[in-house]
């Protein structure tokens, strides 16, 4: 249920995105053909007006289909194609998707805040943390704790070995303490994960981290801030921010690697590892689930800046050269970069997607 919903939220992302498009479109006098959710072959489709507005197997995107945009637009719309119009309404057009992607991303971020947002209980930077619990914020490869299911974002309520229990609630330089003091023995982990309480069984083992007997684990208290709701939008539109500037630097130093033939794709998220740590965010609450979407909402936008024919930065880029030349680009060739395009794009999905097989099959 958890990946089926987050399926629903990645639909609804590129919905985001596409309405962007469409309505900027619509307001600029153009005339919108189809609005498509997913990539042909349709599935179905209704006509509303002059646009038809379809369903579509390939779930890997979504398209706006506006008049004058392809070679094969011959017939006449009356001043309304897409070419017909002035090159700073179809820019508007063009970035009017990455601008939503944005947007939503901080309505998405400022919910979270007004929600609840996890926070360090020793910062006070955004207030004073709320039932503050000792959590686990990350999980290695491999280790005892994967392989017993544990997750990050767990919260650890309770431990004991065969021989001895620590106090229940107790921080987390406690329950580090007495992981290390039962290096050799059995832990019986009780947490809780979405609000439901398990228990788990593992033991501390050697190679994981060097020199000692770990489960695998780090661990912090978490605690919970909520803010007012203007300050909820003030606080997650700076956090938008560091992400947009954090995700660009990061995909800026990734296609680098690329083009130098240095990149580590088994360090890339594709849409099947994708799936994977959106369903865990589903099972983790609301706060979690805005938290990610937002940030792919952003990485959606960021991607789509990028100069790569096919990606709106592409048909940006060509926009602009058009204007520095004074005269329009052939359609004809605007096709064929965008088909090349997308083949590169596509190819670069098959690798990643091939990387998350290769982990899920590792775990």
């Amino acid at each position: 249920m958890a990946l089926f919903i987050f399926v629903l939220i990645l639909i609804g992302l590129i919905l985001v995105h596409e309405f962007g498009h469409f309505v900027v479109a619509k307001l600029s006098g153009m005339r919108v053909d189809e609005f498509g959710i997913g990539f042909p072959p349709r599935l179905f489709g209704i006509q509303k007006g002059e646009t038809t507005y379809s369903f579509n197997a390939l779930l890997l995107g979504g398209f706006v289909r506006i008049f004058g945009e392809t070679a094969e637009d011959t017939t006449s719309a009356e001043g309304r194609a897409f070419t017909d119009k002035a090159w700073f309404l179809q820019g508007a057009v063009v970035v009017a998707g990455i601008l939503c992607n944005i947007l939503f991303a901080w309505v998405l971020l400022s919910l979270a805040y007004s929600v609840g947002i996890p926070s360090d209980a020793h910062s006070t930077l955004l207030g004073v943390p709320q039932n503050v619990h000792t959590t686990i914020v990350s999980v290695l490869p491999n280790s005892p704790a994967a392989k017993a299911g544990i997750l990050p974002g767990d919260q650890v309520i309770g431990i004991q070995t065969g021989t001895e229990t620590l106090p229940q609630n107790a921080d987390a330089t406690a329950v580090q303490q007495f992981i290390a003091a039962h290096q050799t023995e059995s832990l019986v982990l009780s947490l809780v994960r979405g609000g439901v309480s398990k228990t788990v069984l593992a033991t501390p083992v050697e190679g994981v981290v060097p020199g000692t007997r770990v489960i695998g684990i780090e661990l912090e208290d978490v605690g919970v801030v909520r803010l007012p709701l203007y300050t909820a939008f003030l606080q997650g539109a700076a956090l938008t921010w560091q992400m947009i500037v954090s995700t660009a630097e990061g995909l800026l130093s990734f296609f680098g690697e690329v083009f130098r033939g240095a990149a580590n794709f088994s360090q890339i998220a594709g849409p099947i590892g994708i799936a994977g740590i959106g369903a865990t965010a589903v099972a983790q609450g609301v706060s979690s689930t805005l938290l990610l979407t937002a940030l792919i909402s952003i990485n959606l936008a960021l991607i789509n800046i990028l100069p790569i024919p096919g990606l709106d930065g592409g048909r940006l880029t060509l926009l602009l050269i058009e204007r520095v030349r004074g005269r329009a680009l052939s359609p004809v060739l605007i096709s064929r970069l965008t088909i090349i395009g997308f083949v590169l794009l596509i190819g670069l999905l098959i690798i990643v997607s091939y990387h998350d097989v290769i982990r899920l099959l590792a775990h």
